[in-house]
């Protein structure tokens, strides 16, 4: 289908950009990377009056560290995640995490920002910023403000941020030397979004977990924290029987959707694997 007609804004600055938001409240959507918004504009799920275009505004894209917070603009691409040094070095799950996201198009146009604030559960950067307890950058006519990605997400496409505000970057906190760190999922083919995937964040100190976060993807209406199941872990050696208690108390918060992927009790039973296989893959990196 052909999506309705639209006025197209190209601004250059990120206050331009908030102006349009602001004069224009719920007529109007943001174009990051398109992938999401493109595709619901043809089948007409939403027809929104005005395209703002963020691709001209160059201080949404890079990566940095400034005062001891990295610091990656919001129109950053899946690639540019992937390829950068920084993060190689400073958060290497962020790079890890981009080798599963879509495909090489897809990254290549992509941008994590997009990602975070279209609200899908079954979009990779949600669970995984809040294993890194990243917080997002949001701005709109009275200035910034920060949101924990923990706080972010009320439900399925729907965030924190308002309608005049437009998310600018998103800062994570360096890893501490051998901390471990995996993004494991589950998915039908190359490209697909996941049937359920964890991101695990794991520090240990003499052989038992001083500090753990666990995010999951497409098990519920939006991404969550499985911090029942992080406390269950917090001054004890990982066992195999430690992990089935940690399996079973994430596959006890799990509401996912049934759809092509597969129904609930398999999503469900898979939320608890890839937990399962991601802890098990970060705690090679503390050694």
């Amino acid at each position: 289908m052909i999506p309705p007609s639209f006025d197209y804004h190209c601004p250059k600055t990120v206050s331009e950009a908030v102006a349009l938001l602001d004069k224009f409240g719920d007529e109007a959507k943001i174009l990051a990377g398109g992938h999401s918004l493109l595709p619901m504009m043809k089948l007409r799920f939403t027809e929104p009056a005005n395209l703002i275009d963020l691709n001209k505004v160059p201080e949404l894209r890079g990566i940095k560290e400034e005062g001891g917070v990295i610091k990656i603009g919001s129109m950053t691409t899946e690639n540019q995640v992937l390829y950068s040094d920084l993060l190689l070095k400073k958060v290497p799950l962020l790079p890890e995490a981009a080798k599963l996201i879509a495909d090489p198009q897809v990254r290549n146009r992509g941008t994590i920002g997009g990602d975070i604030a279209h609200g899908d559960p079954a979009n990779d950067h949600p669970a995984i910023a809040m294993a890194l307890d990243a917080s997002f950058v949001l701005q709109g006519p009275n200035g910034q403000r920060k949101v924990k990605a923990v706080d972010f997400f009320h439900g399925t496409y729907m965030t924190e941020m308002a309608e005049n505000e437009i998310l600018v970057s998103i800062e994570v906190a360096p890893f501490a030397p051998k901390t471990g760190y995996a993004y494991h999922k589950l998915k039908r083919k190359t490209g697909d979004w996941a049937t359920a995937a964890a991101a695990v964040v794991l520090q240990m100190s003499a052989g038992k977990v001083t500090h753990v976060a666990i995010g999951l993807t497409n098990v519920a209406p939006t991404a969550m924290r499985a911090t029942a199941a992080e406390q269950l872990m917090i001054g004890k050696e990982i066992t195999p029987a430690l992990l089935d208690q940690v399996a079973e108390s994430v596959r006890s918060i799990c509401d996912p959707a049934e759809d092509l992927r597969g129904d609930a009790e398999y999503k469900t039973a898979m939320a608890g694997e890839m937990t399962r296989r991601a802890i098990t893959a970060a705690m090679a990196h503390c050694q």
